[in-house]
């Protein structure tokens, strides 16, 4: 794999701390400034919901820009928003700088999984997807735990501190590493693709399966901590270490993802999505036994993250051509309308449902509905093909 690859990685690492990193301090933040444990979960979804906004947006500002110059101004954006949610005096503050901080969040990944695929051999276009993935995974894995120490040590703010300096480092490696292109590639695929893409069924389809999808994963994973101290029965404390588990299973999950992805592309969708909906409803009873709750969270970890590959490159595939590139933005936007209606949904499971301890159960219901949608879209490209094959014949 290239080095410019690496260098998206780098980016992807400090975006996946700060969207992350808020679950393991949702009890400190709620605390320091008021508000309920449900109300410090909608930072999650004010994020994902910056997220979703933000892609078509940015689209339009920059549709001239190139690819590297676009990248480098998304992380300008993001060690802004980062520096204002370290000194926030209020919610609504925080809440406000985390949508800014989310503005960059998809058209990164949607430019940048583009780039990485440019920089392969075709035949291993999901793979380099996963490594750009790797960030994240690397997020949860040192960053995210990492975050939570220090935030519980030393007070939130000094979370969101150490991340701003986190966005200035990605920003320098990609100015050295990514290479310079033309922004007429940029600027052709932006005014050609938009409607084309927009109106294909299978990539509709495909952004529906990557929403219920992880709808299931942030449902469960953003209340992580309090189901971890109030039903599991661990201290605050451990925590950090459990998230570690999480972020080992995040790994394996998104290169196993990416590496099946290459080989066996809409197998390992059904696969991964039937294997996420079984590990969230087993988490409802393994979650009241300790070892069984950190065996789950890493399975869970791993089911959550051989996923996104899988899903990004279907949708790519599905939008070959012009509008590739918009698609690639629009996945990422899919994936944190999921996170922000899952983040809301498990508040409401807490507050006007069955409880905690219900969340994960009801979580695992949502990826069956995801699963559902994918052998319909599946089902209908076959029919499709077979309708092609016949029509010289007709």
């Amino acid at each position: 794999m290239p080095l410019a690859l690496y260098a998206l990685t780098a980016g992807a690492f400090g975006i996946g701390v700060t969207e992350f990193v808020i679950m393991g301090l949702l009890i400190d933040v709620s605390k320091d400034l008021g508000v309920s444990i449900s109300a410090a979960g909608l930072l999650i979804s004010g994020y994902a919901l910056g997220v979703v906004v933000g892609a078509p947006i940015l689209g339009a500002i920059s549709d001239k820009w190139s690819r590297k110059t676009l990248l480098m101004a998304l992380m300008v954006v993001f060690t802004i928003g980062n520096l204002a949610c370290a000194i926030a005096p209020d919610y609504w503050w925080l809440m406000a700088a985390r949508v800014l901080t989310a503005f960059a969040h998809a058209s990164f990944f949607g430019v940048g999984s583009v780039v990485a695929t440019g920089l392969v051999a075709p035949n291993r276009r999901a793979s380099a997807i996963a490594v750009m993935f790797t960030g994240l995974t690397v997020a949860n894995i040192l960053g995210v735990p990492f975050g939570t120490w220090l935030g519980q040590a030393y007070g939130w703010r000094s979370t969101f501190w150490a991340v701003t300096l986190i966005g200035l480092a990605a920003l320098a490696v990609i100015a050295l590493l990514v290479p310079k292109d033309k922004a007429s590639d940029a600027q052709e695929e932006a005014t050609q693709g938009v409607l084309a893409v927009l109106g294909r069924r299978a990539v509709i389809l495909g952004l529906l399966t990557t929403v219920l999808s992880w709808v299931g994963v942030f449902a469960g994973f953003t209340y992580i901590a309090p189901i971890l101290t109030e039903i599991t029965g661990f201290s605050e404390g451990a925590v950090s270490p459990i998230l570690l588990v999480f972020g080992g299973g995040l790994v394996i999950g998104n290169l196993a993802g990416g590496w099946l992805a290459d080989r066996y592309l809409v197998p390992t969708i059904v696969g991964s999505l039937v294997t996420l909906a079984a590990v969230l409803l087993a988490m409802t009873a393994a979650i009241h036994q300790p070892v069984l709750a950190v065996i789950a969270i890493g399975l869970f970890g791993a089911a959550a993250f051989a996923t996104v590959s899988p899903l990004q490159m279907w949708v790519m595939q599905k939008a070959e051509g012009a509008g590739q590139g918009l698609a690639s933005s629009f996945n990422i936007a899919a994936f944190n309308l999921g996170n922000a209606i899952g983040a809301w949904l498990g508040g409401a499971v807490i507050d006007h449902g069955p409880g905690l301890g219900a969340v994960t159960f009801v979580a695992g219901l949502v990826p069956i509905g995801a699963l559902a949608v994918a052998l319909l879209a599946i089902r209908l490209d076959r029919h499709d093909a077979e309708s092609a094959a016949l029509a010289p014949a007709e």
